[in-house]
């Protein structure tokens, strides 16, 4: 049974375009797009019609940096596959590269299967997996040409994190030479853990056990130090970089001059860090604990730096790092000991709102909106042109968007599996209306028609940046 969907009246945004047109659907991909009251839109015919007059037509949303189910300092993240990808749904996001963990002393292989396991016939919209690499050794290293070859392109580490994820300088030169070889993405979380743990230390022996002091042990330098570092190893390595959730000037600065000498070296940032900063941090009667992430939120005056990264493309790319805890019984571990408050903020559903508010805000283009948000992040990550765009063979993921409509972000309105919302009470204009993946409904005129397993496993290419 063939089925076919056409989209009138919109303003089709890609990352290159913005064209008044009537888009074809048929067995779920992209089948041809034409200009709104053509001859050819005109002798179209479909099993169903779908009216976007007044409204956007975009690609779904790529989310590249999620962990749903994440164990994390004695308890997991609080939405599943199932909730996750619905939430994701919900906020116009079709497609997430989660990030399955390799456990000390286990195989890469190990890990992955379990992340598919957890994963398998739970979600509503596609994913893909990027693995975790917490043991660096001869084992592993031979493993990751062999996840390569699956369709896993991409593996982090961690300079952060002593004793949990963390990896010295030997061990990431000689994944970053792996990565080399077989065509992967080193992915990296830049801190300086050593550093940060002696600056915790001292911070609770003094007394400071509030969930700012999170924001203030974790210095910008120590970003900045530690991004620098891992430049310097990839290029020792003559390996490409991809540094995650930026959040400080100094560790943006480090980037772009890395760019300007051309080299393979990408970063991205997240919504938390352009749209919060350490005043969340700093709420009182334990507030602040809802703001806990690493990199942490910083002073307001770091936003200006990274919208200007966004624009320059010394950032390329914005994902959400989803990793939610709800405050009641998961947060409030950390009462009395900042270093226990759970690691993570929910953002999966609000991604393509908060940066469509950002076009209105004047930071951003629609086109750039639709780069950094779905283009960027697809070809980053080997999805692109499945994913990430609107052009005939591509995936039929598609978004309709209204961007008149007003909305108050609430976690009484959420679809995310925790009790608070980051954004609580902000108002802001543009709503997604209708969501298709591979040209099937899932988020119908506000309604969620979708289901559990709808969404497939997509294995990954390498990285389209690189010129392989």
């Amino acid at each position: 049974m063939s089925t076919r969907t056409l989209i009138t009246g919109g303003l089709v945004i890609t990352a290159a375009d913005e064209i008044h047109a009537d888009v074809l659907i048929e067995d779920g991909r992209i089948a041809a797009l034409a200009a709104h009251g053509s001859s050819a839109a005109q002798s179209w015919s479909a099993d169903r019609t779908i009216d976007a007059s007044d409204k956007y037509v975009i690609p779904g949303g790529v989310d590249a940096h999620t962990h749903m189910e994440l164990p994390f300092g004695g308890t997991f993240a609080s939405d599943t596959f199932e909730t996750g990808t619905r939430a994701a749904a919900w906020g116009g996001t079709t497609t997430i590269v989660d990030f399955a963990v390799q456990s000390p002393g286990h195989a890469l292989r190990e890990g992955l299967d379990a992340w598919y396991a957890k994963a398998d016939g739970k979600c509503a919209i596609d994913y893909a997996f990027h693995m975790i690499l917490s043991d660096v050794n001869e084992h592993t290293l031979k493993e990751m040409d062999l996840l390569v070859e699956e369709g896993i392109t991409s593996f982090k580490l961690f300079m952060a994190y002593p004793g949990v994820f963390y990896s010295d300088d030997g061990q990431i030169l000689r994944a970053m030479q792996r990565s080399a070889s077989n065509g992967g993405l080193i992915m990296m979380h830049a801190e300086n853990g050593i550093a940060i743990d002696v600056l915790v230390e001292q911070a609770l022996a003094a007394g400071r056990t509030d969930p700012r002091y999170h924001g203030e042990v974790r210095r910008a330098l120590l970003e900045a130090e530690a991004t620098h570092r891992a430049i310097q190893l990839a290029r020792v390595a003559g390996a490409p970089l991809y540094v995650v959730h930026v959040s400080a000037q100094e560790a943006v600065a480090e980037l772009a001059a890395a760019r300007d000498m051309g080299l393979p070296v990408f970063g991205e940032t997240c919504p938390q860090y352009l749209f919060l900063s350490t005043d969340n941090l700093a709420e009182p009667d334990f507030e602040g604990a809802k703001y806990v992430c690493s990199t942490p939120l910083r002073p307001k005056e770091h936003q200006a730096a990274l919208w200007r990264g966004l624009r320059t493309n010394d950032l390329q790319v914005v994902s959400t790092d989803h990793c939610p805890f709800c405050f009641v019984g998961q947060k409030e571990l950390g009462r009395g000991d900042f270093s226990k408050i759970p690691n993570g903020l929910p953002g999966v559903e609000n991604r393509m709102d908060l940066l469509h508010q950002a076009v209105l805000d004047g930071h951003l283009t629609r086109r750039r909106w639709i780069e950094i948000a779905c283009a960027s992040p697809a070809r980053m990550f080997g999805l692109y042109p499945k994913k990430g765009t609107i052009a005939p063979g591509a995936d039929a993921d598609v978004v309709i968007y209204d961007p008149h409509a007003e909305q108050t972000i609430s976690a009484e309105t959420h679809h995310m599996n925790v009790d608070y919302s980051a954004y609580e009470g902000r108002r802001i204009t543009g709503r997604v209306e209708t969501v298709l993946s591979r040209g099937e409904l899932v988020l119908h005129e506000r309604q969620f028609t979708g289901r559990a397993g709808h969404g497939v496993y997509t294995p990954r290419a390498t990285s389209q940046y690189l010129g392989q």
